[in-house]
């Protein structure tokens, strides 16, 4: 089994509320985050501030860098979205099409699918920023959104307890997950989109064989309280979980082997529930936003 030695390099303070979202940027140094206090930040792991790029009424609990176009999509709860050139700091489009809060956005090719808490997945062109379609499966949030282009498939984790698989072509439903017993909080495919692995509001770690149908091959008691968020290292042999139990926990992607535990007591970790991680190409270190108001980045170091 490996051995990680973990420290924590940077802690970065700055918003006045819940960090909710954190997300990458095309300069693997910078990543954005975006909090309860309605700031969305851009940050630099070599730098010791932030920079403010937008100032919103509401709270946010999702970005997404759409890398072809150099644009940030926000998602501003109960005003729909707005896409920000981030680095001229400027508003190059907005869309309210939901008055709902807003916990996902994904893109595929033009489009942005847009997942809120009465349970639509909203499909928007992003070139003429209309409402394409509406995918309604479910009376409860959408909490989740995953897209494996290889597979052509998009798959929603819902608060309703279920996972739905759809077409990327026509969004149709294809598939329902069941499992849970709770709200499911993320959804992520491995990087070789061949795996699923989901968790949630029960505290359990799910993994899902995409190629055979999406059979569950994994149900892993993974934390003590509800698991928020999860993300893979780059190279694709680890993946990081993180929890309303304060903790973030280290796994290795092939065994599903717990291998780390970062905590208050022993690392210097987040005081309160671990929201969002990011496991950046930059040196691999791993960036985590929490309750606490705090980012933190990390170094793990791997031993065989």
């Amino acid at each position: 089994m490996s051995k990680v030695n973990v420290s924590r390099l940077k802690t970065f303070t700055g918003h006045n509320d819940c960090v909710y979202t954190i997300e990458k940027t095309q300069y693997e140094q910078k990543f954005f985050s975006g909090a309860g206090d309605g700031m969305v930040a851009c940050w630099d792991m070599e730098e010791e501030d932030g920079q403010l790029i937008a100032k919103l009424p509401n709270s946010i609990y999702a970005l997404h860098y759409k890398a072809d176009r150099n644009l940030l999509i926000v998602g501003h709860n109960y005003d729909g979205i707005h896409l920000l050139d981030w680095e001229s700091k400027n508003e190059v489009g907005s869309l309210k099409m939901t008055d709902q809060a807003i916990f996902d956005i994904k893109s595929y090719n033009d489009h942005l699918y847009v997942g809120d808490a009465s349970g639509t997945v909203s499909v928007v062109d992003i070139k003429s920023l209309r409402v394409l379609f509406k995918m309604k499966e479910a009376s409860k949030s959408a909490r989740s959104i995953a897209v494996n282009e290889s597979r052509g498939e998009l798959v929603v984790g819902y608060s309703d307890n279920v996972i739905r698989v759809f077409s990327l072509e026509d969004c149709q439903l294809k598939k329902e997950l069941t499992g849970h017993q709770n709200s499911v909080f993320v959804v992520k495919y491995s990087p070789d989109g061949q795996l699923l692995l989901s968790a949630g509001r029960d505290a359990r770690l799910k993994v899902w064989d995409a190629t055979a149908g999406y059979l569950e091959i994994q149900d892993i008691v993974a934390h003590m309280y509800a698991i928020n968020n999860l993300d893979f290292s780059p190279d694709g042999k680890h993946f990081v979980t993180c929890s309303m139990d304060k903790s973030i926990k280290v796994w290795d992607a092939q065994a599903f082997k717990l291998l780390k535990v970062i905590d208050k007591a022993r690392h210097a970790g987040h005081g309160t529930s671990v929201n969002k991680l990011l496991w950046s190409a930059y040196n691999d270190l791993l960036v985590s936003a929490s309750d606490d108001r705090a980012i933190s980045v990390w170094d793990l170091q791997f031993n065989t």
